[in-house]
This record gives structure tokens, sequence and C-alpha cells, in this order.
């Protein structure tokens, strides 16, 4: 009972940061749900949910997308999630996250310190490369997207669609994949069923705190995201090394 009281607690509270964001279910469900399930039915809960909320904020953010801008980053990302496999198979998967884990801090650092840098077309498919590489690689799609929508200024409102739809894109082609190639479990589908209520509630809490953030204290959730993502990369890399 205490072990689903924790689950319902930690979905709450990532569907709230995820509905009121676009982004962070992964970041703070991941590792308290890695206590709980297998690393594979983290990750797969993880997925379901995640899509669940970007389905149900899809129609009421729709406005708000950027379609050229998600077009170029989803293309980038198709082309890099072979990289990402092939990175994932050749590299010492620990190290390379402990890289980015001190590349994820670093550059939030300079972001804090007002770093900003220009939208281009290069760019925006440049970061959707590095998004699809990590998301086959590390398991983090989100963290080159914040970086890049935080340093050329977009609003809170674009940020939050743009990154949405996004999920919806890669995430199904993330399950998929991992149903066919790695298999799933009862477990993982019954547990999902179990906190839906949960992030509908979650998906309410969200939409409330989203009307009364201000785009400076988006931002301070932003950079608070990344720090975390890149404290949970460090972490996870630190406890193999030992």
């Amino acid at each position: 009972m205490q072990e689903l009281l924790f689950y319902f607690f930690i979905i709450l509270a990532a569907s709230i940061l995820q509905t009121s964001t676009g982004f962070g279910f992964s970041v703070m469900a991941t590792p308290f749900l890695l206590l709980l399930f297998t690393p594979q039915e983290a990750m797969q809960i993880n997925i379901i949910l995640s899509l669940v909320i970007s389905f149900s904020l899809i129609w009421k953010v729709r406005h708000d997308i950027d379609v050229a801008l998600l077009k170029k980053v989803m293309i980038g990302s198709v082309a890099g999630a072979p990289f990402g496999s092939i990175l994932f198979a050749i590299v010492d998967v620990t190290t390379f996250k402990l890289l980015i884990a001190i590349l994820l801090i670093g550059l939030t650092i300079l972001l804090i310190k007002n770093l900003s840098i220009q939208q281009t077309r290069s760019r925006d498919y440049g970061v959707g490369f590095i998004s699809g590489m990590f998301t086959t690689s590390i398991g983090m799609a989100g963290p080159p997207l914040l970086l890049y929508f935080a340093s050329t200024h977009r609003n809170k409102e674009t940020i939050r669609a743009v990154s949405l739809a996004y999920y919806i894109f890669i995430y199904l082609i993330s399950l998929l994949s991992q149903v066919i190639f790695e298999g799933t479990s009862k477990m993982v589908w019954i547990y999902s069923m179990y906190a839906l209520p949960i992030v509908f509630l979650g998906l309410i809490f969200g939409q409330m705190l989203f009307t009364r953030l201000n785009q400076k204290l988006f931002k301070i959730l932003i950079y608070f995201l990344l720090v975390a993502a890149g404290l949970i990369l460090l972490i996870q890399s630190l406890w193999t090394m030992l």
C-alpha cells in the first residue's frame, strides 16, 4: 500500500510539472520509478503516461505550436536517432552520461548568466538531431530542447506547445520500438491504468500553475529542470562507476 501511494505521489508531481512546462515528467518520475520497477518497466510507464499528458493537452495548445520549428526538430531527431543507437553500442554509456551531465550543468549555469543565441534553421535541425541521439542513447529527449528554447528566449506558450507535440512524435516511436524489440509486461499496462486518474488530476493542477507562471518564473523552472536532469545523470554515472 505504501509503495502504491508513493507511486501515485510521483506520478502526480511529474504530471503537474509536465502539464505546466511541457517538460519534466521523465526528470521527475524516472529516478523514483526505478526504485519500484525494472529499468524497462520504468521507462515504458514513463513513456505511456507522458503520451497521455501530451495527447490530452495537444488540442488545447495547438494554436501555440510553431509548426515550422516543430517540423525541423522532428526531421533532425529522425536523423539523430540512429547515431544515438550506434553511440549506445560502441561507447561506454556511463562515461558518456557523465560528460553529458557536466555539459548540461555547465550550459545551464551559462544560461542563468544570460547566455543567448540566435535561432537559425540549421540550429533547429541540429537540436532535433541531438535530441533524437539522446533519446536512443541515454533516454532523455528533453534537455537539448530546453537548453535551445531557453537560450533563444521563446515564450512559454510556444515552448510548452512545441515540446508536447514533439513528445507525441518521439515517444510514440520509442514506445513502439521498445515493445517490438524488447517486449513489454502486464505490470507496465496495469500500473499505467492505475495512474490515469492521478495523471488527469495533475493535468488540472498543472494547467492552473501554468496560467500563474510569468515568463521569468517559467525560465526559473526550466533552469531547475535542466540542473535536475544533469544531477540525475551525474549521480547515475558515478553510482555505476563505484
